[in-house]
C-alpha cells in the first residue's frame, strides 16, 4: 500500500540499468576477457543461473554471454529508490559468459532457484589479451530435487517480458510463469499492452508487453509460459487519486475490454473463460470485497513485498488482527516476518468464513527489486509434468508456497486440497505424514487447524549428504468440527530473517455443517469492510458501491449465522 502511495505522490521511479547485454545474443566472444561457465556438480552439464558481481566498494557489475547462441539479462529494477534494498544481477543461459568490469578482485555469488546450494567465490578480473585462456567453471550442487516426486514450481505475479522468460525461468529453475500482458491503473481505462503505466523515465528496454495468444508457450518440456494475463491495479478513479488495489486474471482466452470497478462482470467473464482470479495482497482496500464478489481462486501467501534483499514496505495499511501477535519493529511498523504473519492470519480468517482459497506466490519481478521466483508455489502434477495438470493442481490446492524450504505432506494419504467428510459419532483423529528439507536448520513445524496451532514440532537437526537439514515424521490431528488444516514451517537465515513453507489446506466437513469463524475474526472483518465501504461514498459509481455493500452484508450475514449457533 505504501509503495503505491509513494508512486502516485512522487513518481520517483528508477529505470532498469541498460547495458549492451539487454540483447538476447551477442556477437562472437571477445578473446581478451576471461570466460566463465556454470555446471551442475553431479552431472557436469552446463546450467543457467543468476549471478551477482560486487567489488569491495559495493558496486555491482553485470555479465554478457560469450556465445552466439547464449543470452544474459541484467536486472536492476526498482520503482522507488531504496538504498538498503538493492537487487542487481544477471541471469545467464547455460553457456560461457564474461563479466563487464574493470580489472580487480570481485565477489561473485551464484544461485539457481531454490534447490541448489548458493556458491560464493572471490575472482580476479585482469582483462588482458590471452587467446589460450581456459574457461573457469563454477559447480553448483543440488540439495533438493522435488521434481522427481512430481512437484514443479511457478509464480503468478510476473512483470518480466516474454522475451526474457526462456532465459530467466531456466536460470531460476521456475517451471511455470504468468507474465502480465494487459495492465491498467485507472478506472476509466481498459487494460493495455503499453510499457509500465507508472514508468516515468521512458519505456521498457523490451518495449510494450507482447500479445502471444492464449495457448501455453512451451520453452522446453518442463518449462511453460501462460502468455495471456491481465492485472487490474486501480490507483485512480478517473483523474482522481483513489487506491482500491490489484487483482489478476490468469490464463484468459480473450483480451478484456471492461473497466473496473465494478468487478463482478469482469470476474464472471473470466470464470466463463476458465481463468483464475488471484488476490494480490490481503490489505488492499477492495480485497475483502473481492473475495465474495469476484469469487477469488488464489491468495498470494507470499507476495511482491517479500524480497531477497531487505524488506522495504513496513506499514500494515490497515489495523492488525487483534487475535494474533504480529511481529513488529515498533508499534505499527512491521518486520518482514510480521508482514507474512499478517497475511497468514487474514488467510486463516477467510478460510474460517468458508472460502476455498488456494495459496500461491508472486514477486512482481520486473517492477520490484527481487529475482523471478524468489517466492514460488510448488504444484504436484503426478509422474509427468504438463501445463494442464499444473494449472489444475494450482486451482485445486495440491500445492505449497515457499521462500526456501521444501514441504511435502499428506493427510490420510491425500495431498493438500483434498476434502474429508465425517460425523461426530465417528470422527477419529486424522493421520498425517510430513517431510521438510531446508538449507538452514528447521526452526519449527506446525499443524494448524481452523487457525489454531494444534501440533508443533521442534525437529532434531539431522543433515543429509548434501548438507541440507531434513525432518520426516507422522502423527495425528483432531478435527472435532468442520474446517480445515494446514502445515507450515520456517527456518532462520544467518542474518536472522526467516524463510518459510506453507501448504494449501485440507478441508473437513463434520455432520454436514459449514465452518464457522470465531466472533473476534468476524467482528474484525466486518469492521474493515464497513470502514472501506464508507470511504467509497461519493467516489465510486453506484454500481461499484453496490458491490462493497453486498460484500459488507455477506460478512454481516456470517455474523448473524454465528449468533444463531
Amino acid at each position: 500500500m505504501l509503495l503505491h502511495r509513494v508512486l502516485l505522490a512522487s513518481i520517483a521511479i528508477l529505470v532498469v540499468v541498460c547495458t549492451p547485454c539487454w540483447a538476447q545474443q551477442t556477437q562472437d566472444k571477445p578473446s581478451h576477457r576471461r570466460e566463465y561457465q556454470i555446471l551442475d556438480a553431479d552431472s557436469g552439464k552446463p546450467i543457467a543461473a543468476r549471478i551477482y558481481v560486487v567489488n569491495a566498494e559495493g558496486n555491482h557489475y553485470f555479465a554478457e554471454t560469450a556465445s552466439t547462441v547464449g543470452s544474459a539479462f541484467p536486472y536492476a529494477e526498482e520503482w522507488v529508490n531504496m538504498p538498503e534494498s538493492i537487487e542487481q544481477h544477471t541471469t545467464v543461459s547455460p553457456h560461457p559468459f564474461f563479466i563487464v568490469a574493470p580489472a580487480g578482485e570481485y565477489k561473485i555469488e551464484i544461485e539457481r532457484g531454490k534447490e541448489y546450494i548458493p556458491l560464493q567465490e572471490t575472482i580476479s578480473i585482469c582483462n588482458e589479451l590471452n587467446e589460450q585462456q581456459e574457461i573457469h567453471t563454477f559447480r553448483l550442487r543440488r540439495w533438493s530435487e522435488v521434481a522427481k516426486r512430481g512437484w514443479y514450481s511457478g509464480e503468478t505475479h510476473v512483470h518480466r517480458r516474454i522475451a526474457e522468460l526462456p532465459n530467466v525461468m531456466q536460470a531460476e529453475e521456475l517451471n511455470v510463469t504468468f507474465p502480465v500482458t494487459y495492465w491498467t491503473i485507472r478506472s476509466d481505462r481498459t487494460p493495455d499492452r503499453e510499457p509500465s503505466p507508472l514508468r516515468a523515465q521512458g519505456p521498457s528496454p523490451f518495449g510494450p508487453r507482447e500479445e502471444r495468444g492464449y495457448e501455453p508457450i512451451e520453452v522446453s518440456p518442463q518449462y511453460v509460459i501462460f502468455p495471456r494475463n491481465t492485472e487490474y491495479e486501480i490507483f485512480g478513479i478517473g483523474d482522481r487519486q483513489h487506491v482500491l488495489g490489484a487483482v489478476f486474471i490468469l490464463n484468459h482466452q480473450t483480451p478484456f475490454q471492461q473497466t473496473a470497478p465494478p468487478i463482478r462482470p469482469i470476474a464472471q467473464l473470466a470464470k466463463q473463460q476458465g481463468a483464475l482470479l488471484d488476490l494480490d495482497k490481503h490489505n488492499w482496500p477492495w480485497s475483502l470485497m473481492l473475495i465474495p464478489i469476484a469469487q477469488i481462486d488464489l491468495f498470494e501467501l507470499s507476495n511482491n513485498s517479500v524480497w531477497r534483499t531487505n524488506f522495504g514496505f513496513k506499514q500494515a495499511g490497515m489495523p492488525l488482527p487483534p487475535w494474533a501477535e504480529i511481529e513488529q519493529e515498533s508499534p505499527g511498523v512491521l518486520t518482514e516476518w510480521g508482514w507474512l504473519q499478517f497475511g497468514f492470519e487474514m488467510y486463516y480468517a477467510l478460510l474460517n468464513c468458508g472460502f476455498h482459497l488456494s495459496p500461491t506466490a508472486g514477486t512482481a519481478s520486473g517492477v520490484h527489486p527481487v529475482p523471478l521466483g524468489y517466492s514460488r508455489v510448488y504444484v504436484h502434477t503426478g509422474d509427468n509434468f504438463n501445463a494442464t495438470a499444473w494449472l489444475d493442481g494450482l486451482k485445486a490446492g495440491r500445492s505449497f508456497v515457499t521462500t526456501g524450504p521444501m514441504l511435502l505432506a499428506e493427510v490420510e494419504g491425500k495431498l493438500a486440497g483434498a476434502g474429508f467428510e465425517r460425523s461426530t459419532a465417528n470422527n477419529t483423529p486424522f493421520h498425517w505424514k510430513c517431510e521438510v528439507e531446508s538449507l538452514t536448520p528447521i526452526t519449527r513445524i506446525e499443524w494448524v487447524v481452523n487457525g489454531i496451532v494444534q501440533h508443533q514440532i521442534d525437529p532434531p537437526q539431522v543433515q543429509t549428504n548434501s548438507g541440507a537439514f531434513r525432518f520426516e515424521g507422522e502423527g495425528t490431528i483432531e478435527v472435532p468440527k468442520s474446517g480445515w488444516a494446514i502445515v507450515r514451517t520456517w527456518t532462520k537465515m544467518r542474518d536472522g530473517r526467516k524463510q518459510f513453507a506453507h501448504s494449501a489446506p485440507w478441508y473437513f466437513t463434520v455432520d454436514q455443517k459449514p465452518v464457522h469463524p470465531p466472533k473476534v475474526q468476524l467482528d474484525y472483518l466486518i469492521g474493515q469492510i464497513e470502514a472501506v465501504t464508507e470511504r467509497q461514498q461519493g467516489i465510486l459509481s453506484p454500481e461499484a458501491i453496490a458491490e462493497f455493500v453486498e460484500a459488507r452484508e455477506y460478512y454481516r450475514g456470517l455474523r448473524s449465522a454465528e449468533d444463531e449457533q
